[in-house]
Protein backbone atom coordinates (compact mmCIF):
# COMPACT_ATOMS: atom_id res chain seq x y z
CA UNK A 1 0.00 0.00 0.00
CA UNK A 2 1.17 3.47 -0.85
CA UNK A 3 0.91 5.78 1.73
CA UNK A 4 1.34 9.54 1.23
CA UNK A 5 -0.68 11.53 3.86
CA UNK A 6 -0.69 12.21 7.43
CA UNK A 7 -2.82 14.66 9.59
CA UNK A 8 -0.92 16.38 12.71
CA UNK A 9 -3.57 18.11 14.98
CA UNK A 10 -1.55 21.55 15.96
CA UNK A 11 -4.45 23.77 16.90
CA UNK A 12 -4.88 23.59 21.15
CA UNK A 13 -3.63 26.51 22.88
CA UNK A 14 -1.34 24.39 25.45
CA UNK A 15 -3.43 26.25 28.43
CA UNK A 16 -0.90 23.17 30.53
CA UNK A 17 2.22 24.54 29.16
CA UNK A 18 1.70 28.53 30.20
CA UNK A 19 3.84 30.74 30.34
CA UNK A 20 5.67 29.53 27.49
CA UNK A 21 2.58 29.06 25.40
CA UNK A 22 1.69 33.08 26.07
CA UNK A 23 4.08 33.95 23.00
CA UNK A 24 4.39 30.43 20.88
CA UNK A 25 2.07 27.67 19.97
CA UNK A 26 2.88 24.24 21.62
CA UNK A 27 3.77 23.11 18.91
CA UNK A 28 6.72 25.48 18.06
CA UNK A 29 8.10 24.73 21.74
CA UNK A 30 12.11 24.04 20.77
CA UNK A 31 14.03 20.63 20.41
CA UNK A 32 17.45 22.02 20.33
CA UNK A 33 17.77 23.99 16.94
CA UNK A 34 14.17 23.24 15.34
CA UNK A 35 10.63 23.05 16.84
CA UNK A 36 8.60 19.93 17.75
CA UNK A 37 6.08 20.06 14.59
CA UNK A 38 9.05 20.34 12.28
CA UNK A 39 10.41 17.24 14.01
CA UNK A 40 7.06 15.05 13.61
CA UNK A 41 7.26 16.39 9.67
CA UNK A 42 11.30 15.14 9.86
CA UNK A 43 10.22 12.04 11.14
CA UNK A 44 6.81 11.29 8.63
CA UNK A 45 9.50 12.64 6.01
CA UNK A 46 11.77 9.90 7.09
CA UNK A 47 8.85 7.23 6.32
CA UNK A 48 7.59 8.22 2.90
CA UNK A 49 4.93 10.56 3.76
CA UNK A 50 4.52 13.45 1.06
CA UNK A 51 1.43 14.73 2.18
CA UNK A 52 0.41 16.50 5.53
CA UNK A 53 -2.69 17.95 6.53
CA UNK A 54 -2.17 20.50 9.67
CA UNK A 55 -5.03 21.52 11.54
CA UNK A 56 -3.97 24.89 13.19
CA UNK A 57 -6.11 27.15 15.34
CA UNK A 58 -4.09 28.87 18.16
CA UNK A 59 -1.71 31.58 16.86
CA UNK A 60 -2.05 29.56 13.75
CA UNK A 61 -0.23 32.19 11.57
CA UNK A 62 3.49 31.54 13.47
CA UNK A 63 2.21 27.62 12.72
CA UNK A 64 2.10 28.08 8.86
CA UNK A 65 5.20 30.10 8.66
CA UNK A 66 7.29 26.97 10.10
CA UNK A 67 5.62 24.40 8.25
CA UNK A 68 5.50 25.82 4.94
CA UNK A 69 8.92 26.88 5.16
CA UNK A 70 10.04 23.32 6.03
CA UNK A 71 7.59 21.28 3.38
CA UNK A 72 8.52 23.73 0.85
CA UNK A 73 12.33 22.37 1.32
CA UNK A 74 11.45 18.79 1.36
CA UNK A 75 9.51 19.08 -1.42
CA UNK A 76 6.16 17.98 0.99
CA UNK A 77 2.74 19.21 -0.64
CA UNK A 78 0.53 20.45 2.65
CA UNK A 79 -3.21 21.59 3.44
CA UNK A 80 -4.07 23.51 6.40
CA UNK A 81 -7.45 23.33 8.15
CA UNK A 82 -8.75 25.93 10.63
CA UNK A 83 -10.13 24.68 13.57
CA UNK A 84 -12.25 27.43 15.18
CA UNK A 85 -13.14 27.46 17.69
CA UNK A 86 -10.89 24.69 19.09
CA UNK A 87 -13.69 21.63 20.27
CA UNK A 88 -11.02 18.80 20.83
CA UNK A 89 -9.16 16.31 18.84
CA UNK A 90 -12.30 14.43 17.26
CA UNK A 91 -13.47 18.09 15.98
CA UNK A 92 -9.96 18.17 14.47
CA UNK A 93 -9.94 15.53 12.70
CA UNK A 94 -13.32 15.82 11.63
CA UNK A 95 -12.46 18.93 9.94
CA UNK A 96 -9.20 17.41 8.34
CA UNK A 97 -10.05 14.25 6.88
CA UNK A 98 -12.06 15.66 3.78
CA UNK A 99 -8.26 17.28 2.88
CA UNK A 100 -6.83 13.43 3.08
CA UNK A 101 -6.14 11.83 -0.20
CA UNK A 102 -5.29 8.74 0.70
CA UNK A 103 -7.56 5.48 1.84
CA UNK A 104 -5.41 5.06 4.97
CA UNK A 105 -3.56 7.89 7.05
CA UNK A 106 -1.17 8.63 10.03
CA UNK A 107 -2.54 10.90 12.70
CA UNK A 108 -0.15 12.83 15.13
CA UNK A 109 -0.99 14.84 18.26
CA UNK A 110 1.35 17.98 17.75
CA UNK A 111 1.64 18.07 21.44
CA UNK A 112 3.65 14.88 21.92
CA UNK A 113 7.11 13.58 21.70
CA UNK A 114 8.32 10.16 19.78
CA UNK A 115 12.53 9.74 19.52
CA UNK A 116 12.62 8.10 17.05
CA UNK A 117 10.75 7.67 13.37
CA UNK A 118 10.37 3.91 13.90
CA UNK A 119 7.47 3.73 15.77
CA UNK A 120 5.84 5.71 12.32
CA UNK A 121 7.56 2.85 9.79
CA UNK A 122 6.28 0.19 12.24
CA UNK A 123 2.90 2.12 12.37
CA UNK A 124 2.76 1.61 8.31
CA UNK A 125 3.68 -2.16 8.14
CA UNK A 126 0.50 -3.07 10.24
CA UNK A 127 -2.94 -2.72 8.14
CA UNK A 128 -6.07 -1.47 9.36
CA UNK A 129 -6.94 0.84 13.06
CA UNK A 130 -3.83 1.22 14.90
CA UNK A 131 -3.32 2.77 18.20
CA UNK A 132 0.14 3.81 19.72
CA UNK A 133 0.49 3.21 23.26
CA UNK A 134 2.91 4.17 26.05
CA UNK A 135 3.48 2.66 29.07
CA UNK A 136 3.57 4.94 32.01
CA UNK A 137 3.87 5.04 36.21
CA UNK A 138 0.74 7.51 36.52
CA UNK A 139 -1.80 6.89 33.96
CA UNK A 140 -4.38 8.81 35.63
CA UNK A 141 -3.61 12.09 33.56
CA UNK A 142 -4.27 10.48 30.27
CA UNK A 143 -5.93 8.29 28.13
CA UNK A 144 -6.36 4.70 29.25
CA UNK A 145 -6.27 1.95 26.81
CA UNK A 146 -6.63 -1.20 27.53
CA UNK A 147 -5.28 -4.35 25.89
CA UNK A 148 -5.99 -7.93 25.04
CA UNK A 149 -5.00 -10.25 22.87
CA UNK A 150 -3.10 -7.68 20.46
CA UNK A 151 -6.52 -5.64 20.13
CA UNK A 152 -7.24 -2.38 22.40
CA UNK A 153 -10.50 -3.35 23.58
CA UNK A 154 -11.16 -0.09 25.86
CA UNK A 155 -9.88 3.73 25.48
CA UNK A 156 -10.80 5.66 28.70
CA UNK A 157 -10.18 9.68 28.64
CA UNK A 158 -8.74 10.16 32.26
CA UNK A 159 -10.06 7.35 34.43
CA UNK A 160 -10.79 7.73 37.82
CA UNK A 161 -9.69 3.83 38.47
CA UNK A 162 -6.94 2.16 37.48
CA UNK A 163 -7.04 0.22 34.49
CA UNK A 164 -4.20 -0.33 32.67
CA UNK A 165 -0.77 1.27 32.75
CA UNK A 166 -0.75 2.02 28.86
CA UNK A 167 -1.59 5.55 27.69
CA UNK A 168 -3.22 7.29 24.36
CA UNK A 169 0.34 7.79 22.70
CA UNK A 170 -1.91 9.93 20.16
CA UNK A 171 -0.22 8.26 16.78
CA UNK A 172 -2.57 6.26 14.99
CA UNK A 173 -3.21 4.92 11.56
CA UNK A 174 -6.96 4.85 10.50
CA UNK A 175 -8.91 3.91 7.67
CA UNK A 176 -11.23 6.79 6.61
CA UNK A 177 -14.14 4.86 7.62
CA UNK A 178 -13.33 7.06 11.09
CA UNK A 179 -15.22 9.81 9.37
CA UNK A 180 -18.68 8.34 10.04
CA UNK A 181 -17.77 8.03 13.60
CA UNK A 182 -16.26 11.37 14.07
CA UNK A 183 -19.64 12.55 13.12
CA UNK A 184 -21.22 10.26 15.51
CA UNK A 185 -18.52 11.17 18.23
CA UNK A 186 -20.70 13.19 21.45
CA UNK A 187 -19.27 15.79 23.88
CA UNK A 188 -17.22 14.46 26.54
CA UNK A 189 -17.86 15.11 30.30
CA UNK A 190 -14.97 18.23 29.96
CA UNK A 191 -16.51 19.67 26.82
CA UNK A 192 -15.01 18.33 24.34
CA UNK A 193 -15.46 16.27 20.98
CA UNK A 194 -12.55 14.13 22.24
CA UNK A 195 -10.86 11.26 19.88
CA UNK A 196 -10.12 8.51 22.14
CA UNK A 197 -14.29 8.54 22.57
CA UNK A 198 -14.23 8.20 18.89
CA UNK A 199 -12.63 4.81 19.16
CA UNK A 200 -14.36 3.69 21.91
CA UNK A 201 -17.53 4.03 19.31
CA UNK A 202 -15.62 2.23 16.57
CA UNK A 203 -14.38 -0.62 18.46
CA UNK A 204 -17.89 -1.06 19.94
CA UNK A 205 -19.32 -1.38 16.72
CA UNK A 206 -17.20 -4.33 16.01
CA UNK A 207 -13.92 -2.44 14.18
CA UNK A 208 -10.90 -3.83 15.25
CA UNK A 209 -7.63 -1.74 16.89
CA UNK A 210 -4.06 -2.60 16.74
CA UNK A 211 -2.00 -1.75 19.44
CA UNK A 212 1.71 -0.38 19.14
CA UNK A 213 4.26 0.08 21.80
CA UNK A 214 5.90 3.58 21.53
CA UNK A 215 9.30 3.64 23.83
CA UNK A 216 10.82 7.07 24.37
CA UNK A 217 7.92 8.82 24.31
CA UNK A 218 6.45 11.69 26.09
CA UNK A 219 3.78 14.53 26.81
CA UNK A 220 4.57 17.48 26.18
CA UNK A 221 1.83 19.13 28.25
CA UNK A 222 3.31 20.50 30.86
CA UNK A 223 6.45 23.40 31.42
CA UNK A 224 8.81 20.64 32.71
CA UNK A 225 8.22 18.74 29.65
CA UNK A 226 10.22 21.24 27.61
CA UNK A 227 13.45 20.37 30.00
CA UNK A 228 12.72 16.34 29.63
CA UNK A 229 12.09 16.31 25.97
CA UNK A 230 15.41 18.62 25.37
CA UNK A 231 17.60 15.88 27.22
CA UNK A 232 16.05 12.78 25.63
CA UNK A 233 17.45 14.28 22.65
CA UNK A 234 20.62 15.47 24.18
CA UNK A 235 21.42 12.16 24.87
CA UNK A 236 22.14 11.40 21.32
CA UNK A 237 24.69 13.90 20.96
CA UNK A 238 27.95 12.28 21.34
CA UNK A 239 30.33 14.22 20.27
CA UNK A 240 32.13 17.61 20.10
CA UNK A 241 30.76 19.90 17.34
CA UNK A 242 32.57 23.40 16.99
CA UNK A 243 31.92 25.67 14.72
CA UNK A 244 31.71 28.74 16.68
CA UNK A 245 34.70 31.20 17.68
CA UNK A 246 36.39 29.63 21.07
CA UNK A 247 38.59 32.02 22.99
CA UNK A 248 41.79 30.71 24.53
CA UNK A 249 41.01 29.55 28.25
CA UNK A 250 37.84 27.45 27.75
CA UNK A 251 37.63 24.49 28.90
CA UNK A 252 34.59 22.38 27.24
CA UNK A 253 34.19 18.49 28.00
CA UNK A 254 31.80 15.61 26.99
CA UNK A 255 29.67 16.11 23.81
CA UNK A 256 28.92 19.86 22.97
CA UNK A 257 27.78 21.36 19.76
CA UNK A 258 28.51 24.60 19.55
CA UNK A 259 26.82 26.15 16.03
CA UNK A 260 28.51 28.93 13.72
CA UNK A 261 28.72 32.81 14.84
CA UNK A 262 28.90 31.77 18.17
CA UNK A 263 31.40 32.70 20.35
CA UNK A 264 32.37 31.55 23.90
CA UNK A 265 34.99 33.62 26.01
CA UNK A 266 37.43 33.03 28.12
CA UNK A 267 37.31 31.61 31.52
CA UNK A 268 34.21 29.66 30.30
CA UNK A 269 33.44 26.07 31.69
CA UNK A 270 31.10 24.22 29.58
CA UNK A 271 30.08 20.77 30.14
CA UNK A 272 27.74 18.76 27.94
CA UNK A 273 25.89 17.16 26.69
CA UNK A 274 24.84 20.60 25.53
CA UNK A 275 24.04 22.58 22.40
CA UNK A 276 25.08 26.31 21.91
CA UNK A 277 22.87 27.99 19.37
CA UNK A 278 23.79 30.38 16.16
CA UNK A 279 25.19 33.85 17.37
CA UNK A 280 25.09 32.91 21.04
CA UNK A 281 27.47 34.69 22.91
CA UNK A 282 29.23 32.78 26.58
CA UNK A 283 31.16 34.49 29.09
CA UNK A 284 33.27 35.15 30.36
CA UNK A 285 33.78 33.05 33.34
CA UNK A 286 30.13 31.28 32.70
CA UNK A 287 29.69 28.01 33.34
CA UNK A 288 27.48 26.03 31.70
CA UNK A 289 26.28 22.75 33.32
CA UNK A 290 25.09 19.19 31.72
CA UNK A 291 21.61 18.78 29.72
CA UNK A 292 21.52 23.16 29.09
CA UNK A 293 20.16 24.38 25.95
CA UNK A 294 21.30 28.22 24.58
CA UNK A 295 19.43 28.97 21.76
CA UNK A 296 19.92 31.52 18.68
CA UNK A 297 21.37 35.33 19.74
CA UNK A 298 20.63 34.81 23.25
CA UNK A 299 23.63 36.36 25.65
CA UNK A 300 24.88 34.22 28.95
CA UNK A 301 26.98 37.19 30.30
CA UNK A 302 29.85 37.06 32.72
CA UNK A 303 30.16 34.45 35.92
CA UNK A 304 26.80 33.34 35.34
CA UNK A 305 25.97 29.79 35.93
CA UNK A 306 23.24 27.93 33.81
CA UNK A 307 22.22 24.17 34.66
CA UNK A 308 19.78 21.58 32.70
CA UNK A 309 17.89 24.74 31.02
CA UNK A 310 16.30 25.75 28.11
CA UNK A 311 17.28 29.81 27.46
CA UNK A 312 15.47 30.77 24.26
CA UNK A 313 16.23 33.10 21.51
CA UNK A 314 17.22 36.38 21.89
CA UNK A 315 17.42 36.10 26.05
CA UNK A 316 19.82 38.46 27.79
CA UNK A 317 21.24 36.73 31.58
CA UNK A 318 23.20 39.23 33.18
CA UNK A 319 25.90 38.89 35.21
CA UNK A 320 26.24 37.00 38.31
CA UNK A 321 22.89 34.97 38.03
CA UNK A 322 21.89 31.54 38.43
CA UNK A 323 19.42 29.69 36.53
CA UNK A 324 18.71 26.27 37.66
CA UNK A 325 16.78 23.69 35.69
CA UNK A 326 14.44 26.11 34.39
CA UNK A 327 12.83 27.40 31.06
CA UNK A 328 14.00 31.58 29.79
CA UNK A 329 11.77 31.97 27.04
CA UNK A 330 12.52 34.44 24.03
CA UNK A 331 13.66 37.83 24.42
CA UNK A 332 13.74 38.01 28.09
CA UNK A 333 16.41 40.24 29.95
CA UNK A 334 17.48 38.65 33.61
CA UNK A 335 19.05 41.47 35.23
CA UNK A 336 22.56 41.46 37.37
CA UNK A 337 22.22 39.10 40.30
CA UNK A 338 19.18 37.06 39.03
CA UNK A 339 18.17 33.87 40.81
CA UNK A 340 16.14 31.24 39.19
CA UNK A 341 16.09 28.29 42.64
CA UNK A 342 15.57 25.17 41.61
CA UNK A 343 15.82 23.28 45.15
CA UNK A 344 13.16 23.87 48.12
CA UNK A 345 14.88 23.38 51.41
CA UNK A 346 12.83 20.29 52.31
CA UNK A 347 14.00 19.14 49.03
CA UNK A 348 11.04 17.64 48.41
CA UNK A 349 9.65 17.49 44.45
CA UNK A 350 8.65 20.96 43.42
CA UNK A 351 4.98 21.62 42.59
CA UNK A 352 4.04 24.13 40.20
CA UNK A 353 0.53 25.74 39.62
CA UNK A 354 -0.83 24.18 36.07
CA UNK A 355 -4.59 25.42 35.00
CA UNK A 356 -4.63 26.98 38.45
CA UNK A 357 -4.54 23.66 40.14
CA UNK A 358 -0.73 22.42 41.77
CA UNK A 359 0.65 19.76 40.15
CA UNK A 360 3.50 17.76 41.18
CA UNK A 361 6.28 18.06 39.01
CA UNK A 362 8.06 14.82 40.00
CA UNK A 363 11.40 16.76 40.39
CA UNK A 364 13.30 17.29 43.39
CA UNK A 365 15.10 20.27 41.42
CA UNK A 366 13.42 22.38 38.91
CA UNK A 367 13.35 25.47 38.84
CA UNK A 368 11.11 28.97 37.27
CA UNK A 369 9.58 29.60 33.96
CA UNK A 370 10.02 32.58 32.63
CA UNK A 371 7.69 33.66 29.80
CA UNK A 372 8.69 35.46 26.78
CA UNK A 373 9.81 38.59 27.14
CA UNK A 374 10.11 39.27 30.95
CA UNK A 375 12.21 42.04 32.46
CA UNK A 376 13.56 41.21 35.55
CA UNK A 377 16.12 44.12 38.21
CA UNK A 378 19.23 43.60 39.52
CA UNK A 379 19.62 40.92 42.52
CA UNK A 380 15.60 39.00 42.01
CA UNK A 381 15.47 35.89 43.56
CA UNK A 382 12.64 33.44 41.95
CA UNK A 383 11.12 30.75 43.86
CA UNK A 384 11.34 26.88 42.46
CA UNK A 385 8.42 25.88 40.50
CA UNK A 386 7.15 29.71 40.21
CA UNK A 387 6.19 31.11 36.68
CA UNK A 388 6.40 34.50 35.22
CA UNK A 389 3.45 35.40 32.45
CA UNK A 390 4.86 37.07 29.14
CA UNK A 391 5.86 40.81 28.59
CA UNK A 392 5.87 41.16 33.07
CA UNK A 393 8.73 43.06 35.27
CA UNK A 394 9.62 42.10 38.17
CA UNK A 395 11.08 45.01 40.05
CA UNK A 396 14.75 44.92 41.39
CA UNK A 397 15.35 43.07 44.90
CA UNK A 398 12.30 41.49 44.63
CA UNK A 399 11.74 37.58 46.19
CA UNK A 400 9.00 36.43 43.94
CA UNK A 401 7.65 33.32 45.81
CA UNK A 402 4.47 33.03 44.02
CA UNK A 403 3.22 32.80 40.06
CA UNK A 404 2.60 36.54 38.15
CA UNK A 405 0.72 37.02 35.35
CA UNK A 406 1.02 38.01 31.73
CA UNK A 407 1.63 41.97 31.61
CA UNK A 408 2.22 42.58 35.17
CA UNK A 409 4.11 44.92 37.08
CA UNK A 410 5.44 42.94 40.80
CA UNK A 411 7.11 45.61 42.91
CA UNK A 412 8.53 45.91 46.43
CA UNK A 413 6.25 44.44 48.89
CA UNK A 414 4.43 42.10 46.79
CA UNK A 415 2.31 44.68 44.86
CA UNK A 416 0.83 43.14 41.63
CA UNK A 417 0.14 45.70 38.92
CA UNK A 418 -1.53 44.79 35.87
CA UNK A 419 -0.03 46.32 32.55
CA UNK A 420 -3.34 46.22 30.93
Amino acid sequence: MCFTDAVILAGGKGLGLEPITNTRPKTLIPILNRKLIEDHIMKLYDVGVRRIVVVVGYMGDKVRSSVERLCSSLGIEYVFVNQDPPLGTAHALLNAVPYVKSEDFITVYGDIYFKSSKVLKDLISYRGNVVSVSEVKDPSKYGVVVVSGGKVVKVVEKPKEYLSNYVNAGIYRFTKDVMKFLEKTEVSVRGEYELTSTIQLMIDNGIEFKYLVVNEWLDVGRPWSLIEVNKLELEDVNTQVIKGFVESGVTIKGPVIIEEGAEVLSGSYIVGPAYIGRGVTVGPNAYIRPYTVVLDNSKIGFNVEVKESIVMEDVHISHQSYVGDSVVCEGSNLGAGTILANLRFDEKTVKVRVKGVLEDSGRRKLGAFIGGYVRTGVNVSVFPGVKIGAYSWIYPGVVVTDDVPPRSILKYNGVLVSMC
